[in-house]
């Protein structure tokens, strides 16, 4: 059957098809859609064999897909560039053991960065844990290639990196899928062998040993799995691309009518030096055209190097590809046409259609805008830190609320501020996390704080959902990725467990009890935390809307000079709310000075 995909969805779809049956992550742009196809595959018996889930961190789901796999199991792990980090520590000594089920690690990386506080590169990953790491065009050929890797994973008893890019994850294209009939994969189940499943020194050294010997070989299997990515062309400068750079370099040749010897690396590590040596004795010359940083240049120059070939390769290291950002066929045909010392084509401006500039910020009715104006206005006067954390209450830096001071890394923000704390004893120090972050990796902080007695504020803005990555459940929620009911964690006796004495919930939009639980917090000597409960707007529909009463307002500009809401706009002198964006969280009705603002006229007029 032929379906149009997004490329993530046709990852998800080749691992069905491929007879994958465990599937773990953790949610994270551009990778979330991988596993929500799977789990929305799942709950529509399409592919009800499969075992998915949310899990708390990537740490957890790699931990989770390897135990399967040591049972003989295949399967999928899933998260960005940056879940790596987490999960690198289990993926090192993973690399050591290996595994019997085939074990694909995708990792979504994130060019520009679009989404992301990083432009990180996992094919340095791949070489640093000695793993094979496939680096699919396309999506058409993301579906084929995973295939490939799982039976290369089998093959050779190794987890596999598969490492597609933002373009290719989220990409559209026509792709011919069959999940209707599936092999069933007959696992063996768990066979007990402490020598090879028990981790030690002696185990790793010869492990180590045979990692390196299998690299070796697998140099000269993946130039035979790549002997089509040779492609013949006139002249002797050649250009080399992967991933979706690789598409953009076929396109921009195609536009203006040149034509090079071009070789296609599908995976960087172990590199296939057999095929880069019968590449590079047909030029003299090559142009690496790739993202992020120079991986395929660099193996290419220690290749002409190795083997004595006198070839100049360029790229990023030579300034003729830019160090950072994403790639694109208009900028493909710049850098070819300095590189063939051809005209310089005039790329088209893109037309100006005048869109209003909106900065990124918070929605309207948003209640990490309620939670932020609390903490500002029951610190007013006092010194305080505020450590903010990945996620939607990021954009709580925005003027004018103005109160994330720092951000670094999940979980971070709530260490962040003991650092601070030690450093400024005199500071109130806050940090600021999501609910879902706080099972991510807030709660060991916490632990951290309560084990050294850090005197600080742990906020947790709990919306009932993992908002930024799409609203996918975590522990708090009642739900699971495959849409079953789930235990819900308690937040409160988690801390409580912990040993955290000052636990307060509140609703952020009762701003006088908000205000006063921040005060108490604040004053707390010891760990306290507050935990802000309201839901993401995107979860139910306004129940009501306020509007202004043009004749009492008088034009002061708080409402809007103080929390910042986009459905806050000019009305001339005045501040009107736009009705299509007010979500009725009443916040703006308390800051007014005037009582100009209310949802008596909203609803005097959906009454007419």
């Amino acid at each position: 059957m032929k379906k149009i995909l997004m490329g993530n969805e046709a990852i998800a779809y080749g691992a069905i098809a491929a007879g994958v049956e465990v599937v773990t992550g953790y949610p994270g742009t551009p990778s979330t859609e991988v596993l929500e196809t799977v789990a929305k595959l799942k709950q529509s018996k399409k592919a009800e064999n499969v075992y998915v889930e949310w899990s708390v961190n990537e740490k957890s789901a790699l931990e989770v897909a390897a135990g399967a796999a040591y049972a003989g199991k295949r399967c999928m792990v899933t998260m960005k560039q940056v879940g790596l980090n987490v999960a690198s520590d289990p993926l090192m000594s993973l690399a050591y053991i290996g595994v019997k089920g085939g074990m694909i690690i995708l990792v979504a990386d994130d060019p520009g960065p679009i989404s992301s506080q990083t432009e990180q590169d996992t094919r340095h990953f791949a070489q640093f844990a000695k793993l094979p790491v496939f680096d699919p065009t396309s999506p058409e050929e993301a579906y084929e290639m995973i295939s490939d890797a799982f039976d290369f994973s089998e093959k050779y008893s190794t987890p596999v990196i598969f490492r597609p890019t933002t373009r290719v994850c989220h990409a559209y294209a026509t792709v011919d899928v069959n999940i209707d009939n599936v092999e069933n994969h007959i696992a063996e189940g768990f066979v007990k062998d402490t020598s090879r499943w028990v981790i030690f020194p002696r185990t790793s050294y010869l492990n180590h040993l045979k990692i390196e010997e299998r690299n070796r070989k697998l140099r000269s299997v993946l130039a035979e799995y790549d002997r089509k990515t040779i492609e013949q062309g006139k002249g002797r400068l050649g250009i080399a691309a992967s991933g979706v750079s690789y598409a953009y370099a076929k396109e921009a040749l195609a536009i203006d009518g040149l034509s090079a010897p071009v070789l296609k690396i599908v995976t960087a590590h172990p590199f296939p030096e057999e095929l880069a040596v019968k590449y590079l004795k047909t030029v003299d010359e090559v142009l690496v055209y790739e993202e992020l940083d120079p991986v395929v240049e660099k193996e290419l120059i220690y290749v002409c190097y190795k083997y004595k070939l006198n070839v100049k390769i360029k790229g990023k290291l030579t300034g003729n590809v830019p160090d950072a950002g994403e790639n694109s066929v208009e900028a493909a045909r710049v850098i070819f046409a300095d590189y063939f010392g051809t005209q310089k084509p005039e790329i088209p401006e893109k037309p100006d259609i005048s869109l209003p500039v909106r900065p990124p910020m918070l929605c309207a009715g948003c209640p990490h805008r309620a939670s932020f104006y609390a903490v500002k206005k029951a610190m007013k006067g006092r010194k305080a830190v505020f450590a903010g954390d990945i996620g939607c209450y990021t954009l709580g830096n925005a003027k004018p609320l103005d109160m994330v001071d720092t951000c670094l890394c999940m979980g971070a923000g709530i260490t962040i501020a003991q650092g601070i704390k030690r450093a400024e004893p005199d500071t109130v120090c806050f940090s600021f996390t999501g609910d879902s972050t706080f099972f991510h990796t807030g709660i060991v902080g916490i632990v951290n704080a309560v084990y050294n007695g850090t005197k600080m504020v742990s906020v947790i803005l709990d919306n009932s959902t993992t908002a930024m990555t799409g609203h996918q459940p975590n522990p708090n929620t009642g739900k699971r990725a495959s849409g079953e009911v789930a235990e819900v964690v308690s937040i409160e006796k988690v801390l409580e467990a912990i040993g955290v004495k000052y636990i307060r919930t509140v609703n952020p939009f009762e701003l006088d009890e908000a205000v006063n639980a921040v005060k108490c917090a604040a004053d707390f000597d010891g760990v306290s935390a507050i935990i802000f409960r309201a839901p993401c707007i995107a979860l139910f529909k306004p129940q009501k809307r306020f509007s202004i009463a043009e004749k009492n307002c008088i034009g002061c500009k708080r409402c809007v000079n103080e929390i910042g809401c986009p459905a806050l706009v000019k009305n001339g002198n005045k501040i009107k709310i736009d009705p299509t964006l007010c979500y009725g969280c009443g916040l703006c009705e308390k800051v007014c000075p005037k009582g100009a603002i209310s949802d008596k006229e909203a609803k005097d007029k959906d009454n007419v």
